[in-house]
This record gives C-alpha cells, sequence and structure tokens, in this order.
C-alpha cells in the first residue's frame, strides 16, 4: 500500500517543527522535515511573538515535503492576533508572558463576577487567558481593539495566511476565556460586559473542518491547540486514565463527554477545554518544565552548562525532600534567574535553601511530581472519576528521573510516551479527515500497538506519602 503522506506544523512555545507524517495503514511515521527556534522579541516595553519570522520557517518546512496530501497546524492558546479592514496584521501579537495583564483579572471582575465567568466558559482563572489580555488594553486606553475588523488565534493566523479563511478553531477559541461552555460558540453577553467588541469574531470551526488550501494542498483545521492534538495521540485502550502533556508547560487531565461547571471545579480552579469530536478536556495548567529550562539558561550564562541529561543524572545524586516550591507561584512565571528565586522562596517560606545547582533541581523536579498527585487529586474529586493509570506524553515523557518520581509521588502507573504525541494527533485528525482512519480510537488502537512506550510502577510510595503534607502546606 502506497503510504499516505500529510504535513504536520507543530509550534511550540520555544522551537517549531514541519513533520511530514506517513500513513501506510498500520503504521504512523514521522519525520522532522524543517525544524527551527521560536524566539520572542523584548521590546523596551513589551514582550511579542515573531508571527512573520514563524511564517517564513513554515513555508520553508512545507515545502520540504513531497507529495503531500493535507497541511495541519497546531499550536499554543491563549495569544492572538488583530487584523484591520484589509486584513492585515495590525501589530505584533502579544505573548502571554507579557506583563501588561497585572491587575487586569481585577478589572474584569468589576464588570462581571468571577463565578458567574466560569458559570459561562468554564475556564481556569489565569492572568494570560485572551479575557484579560484584551481588558489589560481596553484598561489602559490602547487603540488596537477600535481599529481591529478580525481577532484570530496564532493559529488561526496561520491558516488564515496559509487559505484566507478567517475562521476560529474549536480547541484553540475555548483557552480565550470567551467562549461559552454550553452552547460552544463565542459567549457575547461576557464580551459586551467586559467592552470587548463582538462584530471582531470569526465563525468558530470544529477539527477535522478543511479551511482551504496553500499550494495546492488542502489545509485541514486538527485540534489547533497543541494539547488539545496531544491527547488524541493518547495511546490508551482502557479506561480510568488520566493524561499529562508534559513540556515547557504540563496539562494534566481526563477526557469527557461535557464540561465540568460546579463549585468544586470552580473552587479548585480547574479548565474545561475543547477537544476532538466535541470532546472536553478537564485539566489543569501546571507550569511544568519552565522552571528547570530556565535555571538552566540561567547557568548556563554563568559558565555552567549542563545537558538535559546532566541535569537528570544531577537529581539522581541529590536529596530531594529537604525543600519544595509550588511551580505554579506567581514569582515563576516571567523568565528570568530562577534557581534565586527558588532560593528566596524557600528562605521565605520557612524551608533549608538549597545550596548546591543539584539541590535545585531537585527541588523543581521534586515539587512537580507532588503538583501532579494533587491536581490530580482534584480532578478525580470534582469528576468523581476514579484515574488508575497516568499517560504521560510530549516530549516530557522522554524524562525518566521524573517519570518515576511522578509514579511514586501518584502511587499510580505512569505509561510514557509518544514524544512526539502533539505531531501525531494533529496528523491523526487529517487522515481521519481524508478517510485514511476511521476514528480516534482506531489510532490510538494503533499506537498502543507501535508506539515504543515505557511503564513505570510506584516504587518508593510510602516516602512520597509521608512528606507530601509539607508540601501541600505551602499551596494555602
Amino acid at each position: 500500500m502506497t503510504a499516505a503522506h500529510v504535513i504536520a506544523i507543530d509550534l511550540g512555545a520555544t522551537s517549531g517543527r514541519v513533520m511530514d507524517a506517513a500513513f501506510d495503514g498500520a503504521q504512523l511515521k514521522l519525520r522532522e522535515a524543517h525544524r527551527f527556534p521560536n524566539i520572542p522579541v523584548q521590546t523596551p516595553t513589551s514582550l511579542h511573538w515573531d508571527v512573520l519570522r514563524l511564517w517564513r520557517e513554515m513555508t520553508v518546512g512545507i515545502g520540504a515535503v513531497a507529495d503531500a496530501e493535507s497541511i495541519g497546524l497546531d499550536c499554543w492558546g491563549v495569544d492572538y492576533a488583530l487584523l484591520d479592514s484589509a486584513g492585515e496584521l495590525l501589530a505584533n501579537p502579544y505573548h502571554y508572558r507579557d506583563p501588561r495583564t497585572d491587575g487586569a483579572m481585577e478589572w474584569v471582575f468589576e464588570r462581571m463576577p468571577r463565578r458567574e465567568i466560569f458559570a459561562r466558559t468554564g475556564i481556569q482563572f489565569m492572568p494570560l487567558n485572551s479575557l484579560y489580555q484584551l481588558a489589560a488594553g481596553l484598561r489602559d486606553g490602547s487603540p488596537q481593539l477600535d481599529n481591529a475588523a478580525t481577532l484570530l488565534t496564532i493559529a488561526d493566523l496561520f491558516n488564515y495566511w496559509l487559505t484566507g479563511s478567517k475562521t476560529c478553531e474549536f480547541t484553540e477559541a475555548t483557552t480565550m476565556q470567551l467562549v461559552n461552555a454550553r452552547r460552544g460558540d463565542w459567549d457575547r453577553d461576557l464580551l459586551r460586559a467586559v467592552g470587548i467588541p463582538t462584530d471582531i469574531l470569526a465563525p468558530i470551526v470544529m477539527p477535522g473542518t478543511r479551511l482551504g488550501s496553500y499550494a495546492g494542498i488542502d489545509v485541514v483545521a486538527p485540534a489547533c491547540h497543541d494539547t488539545g492534538s496531544a491527547v488524541v495521540a493518547v495511546p490508551a485502550t482502557q479506561p480510568n486514565i488520566a493524561y499529562l502533556s508534559s513540556g515547557t508547560w504540563s496539562l494534566l487531565g481526563l477526557e469527557l463527554a461535557a464540561p465540568i461547571l460546579s463549585d468544586a471545579a470552580y473552587a479548585a480552579n480547574l479548565t474545561n477545554e475543547g477537544g476532538y469530536g466535541g470532546s472536553w478536556r478537564f485539566l489543569k495548567n501546571i507550569m511544568g518544565l519552565w522552571v528547570a529550562d530556565q535555571c538552566r539558561a540561567t547557568w548556563a550564562a554563568q559558565g555552567r552548562g549542563y545537558s538535559f541529561s546532566q541535569l537528570t543524572a544531577m537529581v539522581d545524586s541529590a536529596p530531594y525532600f529537604r525543600s519544595f516550591i509550588d511551580p505554579d507561584d506567581a514569582v515563576f512565571l516571567a523568565s528570568g534567574d530562577m534557581p534565586q528565586r527558588i532560593s528566596d522562596y524557600c528562605a521565605r517560606s520557612g524551608q533549608a535553601k538549597p545550596e548546591s545547582d543539584a539541590e535545585i533541581i531537585a527541588v523543581v523536579y521534586a515539587s512537580l511530581a507532588y503538583k501532579y498527585r494533587y491536581v490530580l487529586e482534584q480532578l478525580s474529586a470534582a469528576s468523581g472519576r476514579t484515574v488508575e493509570a497516568l499517560h504521560i506524553i510530549g516530549g516530557g515523557s522522554r524524562n525518566a528521573t521524573l517519570n518515576q518520581m511522578t509514579a511514586d509521588a501518584t502511587g499510580r502507573v505512569v505509561i510514557a510516551g509518544p514524544a512526539e504525541a502533539t505531531a501525531a494527533g494533529n496528523a491523526i485528525a487529517q487522515l481521519i479527515a481524508l478517510g485514511e482512519l476511521g476514528s480516534v480510537g482506531e489510532a490510538r488502537a494503533m499506537l498502543s500497538e507501535s508506539a515504543r512506550l515505557r511503564r513505570y510502577e510506584p516504587r518508593a510510595a510510602a516516602a512520597w506519602d509521608e512528606r507530601y503534607p509539607r508540601f501541600c502546606a505551602l499551596l494555602g
């Protein structure tokens, strides 16, 4: 059988890839056709994405794949672009780590109560959400919304440049905290209450929609949010599992048929994001390996360059129950000297300050493993579902030390892989749209047989159980 080829463009917070995905009816094989850095641009006043550079790199990658039947693109959520009436970009899109949103959440809550916003959108409260980014512009008198004719997510901006079609894909749109979770459409009452114009909204389309063509190749919307695509490729064939998409961010959650908008979900600040096939991703964003990556960058700037394997070896050799951090504390959100911030956090919370690079990275890993347990307990309590195994997908699935620590901290079996879940899920959605695959269930069964998966059994659960209350005390 001749393999069907699709192009999966996967844009992450630090790099992008154009992948050639070949499916022969039994196996999905991914080949990296082009990789490029995603380097934000810091101006004297703000932090932006370099979308023109990303566009150029994507087109180079598309040109490196022959005989593709379709193109699909996924990327991060919450950020957006504004177009004028001629369809031109009004300004460089802001980066979600730009600090202009300070105080914007409180500004919004003066216009609509926090609990009502959750009842409408089902989205967890984070200052980086599109709702607060847009509100910050309104509060500060930015003229951009006055001059905007169309609002698109970053993924939808690139889809527009590929096809000329101005749409917002469902899984991306739901990350913005602007979509009514019950109706699956824009919540215009919320937007009007805040002062965001509703005439700039593009129609929402579902994953699998054909958007148009680029260079004679069909462009299909996969689950355009990268975690939405990654969840498609969770190689699970059994019930009662949770997934952890592990990378710069960690996204830990359950796949459900409907959103959960209960008081328990609200109190735990859990989120309901759209998934493939009308499903919902009931999850929580956790800071993830960002903290470790920033430690590594700081040490490299100081002349101590560590490889990822060296970092892991350092954790294995260090005591990792002395001190902990809450990885989601606001102090760790922005880039900068993360080792110093960790040391200061430990001192402020009355814990021993880590005394070496190895002890600092051990604090990060142990704290992440405990935060996974904490969030897993919240998800299980709010959903009423028992979780027997945790599937870790994405680049972090290669981190054997953190995977074992997660199994120990949660007391659950961890199944790691595939590392390329996002690109695989992107390709699967395209292959279903092309009729090459019958369903997500069929694709997951295939991946469970063909993907290289590694299993981690809890082996030190008692030691982790003993110290867990100390970690929980940090969370208030």
